[in-house]
């Protein structure tokens, strides 16, 4: 697979997490709770995920793998969680500017854990996608924007969870299959939602079946394909360069409010939408000429033979 296409999967990962937030206030406003909506997601995505791993060639992995994999999702469980609980409590547009703080956090733990100080490249492309973020997501725009504490810690958890999932789906299980390690990080993330919001509600029928439409949507595209395609793509393209790309999240949820939820988005707000996919192309540009490199020195023995 060429370098560009990796960096367009982690880019398409991004771009699933911000049609979540649309869904997530729809199942809200029909009256379910963030409970049912979390549990919901979870339950109906890691199902999904396995159906699939069960149409896949098996492949045995290690009790030892295994583990980490399940470790490794409870900070995907989290995050889902964590920014759900801050969506009750904060617009969608704050809700989501906490969120965003995933950008920066993802290059300090590459500096921290691989030693791989930002590039020049890199911090401008982090400057303008958090300006960006903030016109993206109205605060300068729209005025009373209601602030609590305690949407804002869990706001500003879920980005820290949501960096530290971006960086061990990279690192960790590399050689796992990318559907088994998909539905282990899943199954890791159910456990820990079940922990957090006891399912109590799978025993109610109707509550059951009232949120199956929703949850069977953000179960798809918020547990499903995001870690697939994080899987396949953040090996390769690293923990730095790939939490930019996720930054598509936020145009995706800006357009998702407007067309789905019918929400007025300002100029101001677009234009942060348009600066946001120019940090990701800055970003991109330097880095996609050094995983070419790489790409070449690794296909140039295969010329030879």
């Amino acid at each position: 697979m060429k370098s560009w296409h990796y960096v367009l999967i982690v880019f398409l990962g991004g771009c699933c997490y911000g049609i979540l937030s649309t869904f997530v206030k729809l199942a809200y406003s029909a009256g379910y709770s963030v409970t049912e909506v979390t549990g919901g997601q979870y339950l109906f995505g890691t199902l999904m995920t396995w159906i699939l791993v069960l149409f896949t060639k098996k492949r045995k992995v290690t009790r030892n793998q295994a583990i980490k994999l399940l470790l490794s999702g409870i900070p995907f469980g989290l995050t889902g969680g964590f920014y759900y609980q801050s969506l009750q409590s904060l617009n969608a547009s704050l809700a989501i500017i906490l969120l965003f703080q995933f950008v920066w956090i993802g290059t300090l733990f590459e500096w921290i854990f691989y030693k791989k100080k930002p590039t020049k490249e890199k911090v401008i492309s982090i400057v303008i996608l958090l300006v960006g973020s903030i016109l993206a997501a109205g605060i300068i725009s729209e005025k009373g924007m209601n602030m609590s504490w305690q949407g804002l810690i869990w706001g500003l958890l879920a980005a820290l969870t949501f960096s530290t999932f971006i960086f061990l789906s990279g690192s960790v299980g590399r050689d796992t299959p990318p559907l088994l390690k998909s539905a282990l990080l899943s199954t890791g993330a159910l456990i820990i939602v079940f922990l957090l919001f006891p399912p109590i509600y799978l025993f109610d029928f109707s509550v059951l079946m009232g949120v199956a439409p929703y949850s069977l949507l953000l179960g798809f595209f918020g547990v499903v394909l995001p870690p697939l395609l994080f899987t396949i793509g953040m090996p390769h393209v690293g923990p730095g360069l790939g939490t930019i790309l996720t930054a598509s999240e936020l145009p995706v949820a800006v357009s998702m409010a407007s067309l789905v939820l019918g929400e007025h988005v300002s100029l101001i707000r677009w234009m942060g939408v348009v600066l946001i996919l120019g940090g990701i192309a800055v970003g991109n540009i330097r880095a996609k000429a050094k995983l070419d490199s790489v790409q070449a020195q690794q296909d140039s023995p295969s010329h030879h033979s």
